[in-house]
Parts: C-alpha cells; structure tokens; sequence
C-alpha cells in the first residue's frame, strides 16, 4: 500500500515510520507541549500512544499523520484526523488534531497543516463535517480552531477531566462540510 502523504508549501503530511517517533516525543512530550494533553508522558503512556496513532490508520485509513518541515526534514509534531473515541464525547465523528513541538509554534505550521488534513477529510474522505476537541485554558488551540473556520458547540462539550482536571471538561468546536465550501468560495 502506498504511503499516505500531503504536500503543502512548506509540509508533509504522512503516515508514520519508525525513525520518526524518538523525534517525535523528544519534541513534543514536553511540560509545555503536554500541557493542555495531560501532563508529559512516561515511556508506556508514549508506547501506548504510538500504538493509538498506527492504530488509527491501520482500522481508518487516516490518524494523525507525521508533520515533517520540507526545508530540512525536521518531524515538528502531528497532525491528521482521527474517529473521534474520547469518553463522552461526539464518538465515531471525524475530529481533527494537531501537536507541534515548541519551537515551530507561531509560525503558520499548525494552520498550513490543519488546513491540509481538514481538506483531506472533506474530499478525501468524505467527512460530513469535523470536530475538534480542547480545553477552555488552551486559547492557542481554540483560536486556531476558529481561524480554521470552525464553530464552538456548547452543546457538544463534555465532562472529561483526562487533559483538564481543574474544570473536568472538554470543549467542541465542529465545522460542516457546507461551512468548509462557503469558506473557500
């Protein structure tokens, strides 16, 4: 089976291989990476996380693809779409996702790619529309969600304490697929 792989100006989307995940987590499973993620992770909780990634391809045929920088390489994080398996939350809808390291953040890298896998999800594979999931303290990741043209759906919110347990809540953003084609009109 071919490599998945989406090229943007400056990224690459694509699945996953073995050399990629030490960069990967020395990157990103960081205090200020994790967060709004549940904390940095040990070496089960990253095996088990790698797991979940491959996982989600082999069962979907997309998950949160590498983010490799075309000018060196460089693995900066993830980001893809997945079927959304969060306790409480909108099980099965296609959610969207993303986690760069520290030093790509603030320069487009999580919108160009974003952007690409949220295209991918509409015309590739066919999503009805898509969700994001983050919490009420993370205004980097809901501000990206909404410069992505995405709605905040209260309705949708849930009780989750797994990334948040001072407010015990995930927040929703979603956006349909008519939304997504208004705003590239």
């Amino acid at each position: 089976m071919a490599e998945f792989r989406i090229e943007t100006p400056r990224l690459v989307l694509r699945d996953w291989r073995g050399e990629d995940w030490p960069p990967f987590f020395a990157g990103t499973n960081t205090p200020a990476v994790m967060r709004w993620l549940g904390g940095v992770m040990d070496q089960a909780a990253e095996d088990g996380a790698r797991e979940r990634l491959e996982g989600y391809a082999r069962t979907h045929g997309h998950t949160f693809w590498a983010v490799e920088r075309k000018a060196d390489r460089a693995i900066l994080g993830f980001c893809g779409l997945k079927k959304c398996n969060q306790a409480g939350g909108p099980l099965g809808d296609f959610e969207i996702g993303w986690r760069l390291r520290e030093d790509a953040w603030g320069q487009g890298f999580a919108r160009e790619a974003a952007e690409a896998a949220m295209t991918a999800g509409f015309a590739h594979f066919g999503a009805p529309h898509i969700v994001a999931l983050t919490v009420d303290g993370n205004a980097a990741s809901w501000g990206l969600m909404r410069r992505l043209g995405m709605e905040r759906r209260a309705d949708l919110d849930f009780a989750n304490a797994d990334f948040d347990p001072v407010s015990g809540r995930i927040i929703v953003y979603s956006i349909t697929r008519a939304q997504w084609q208004a705003g590239r009109a």
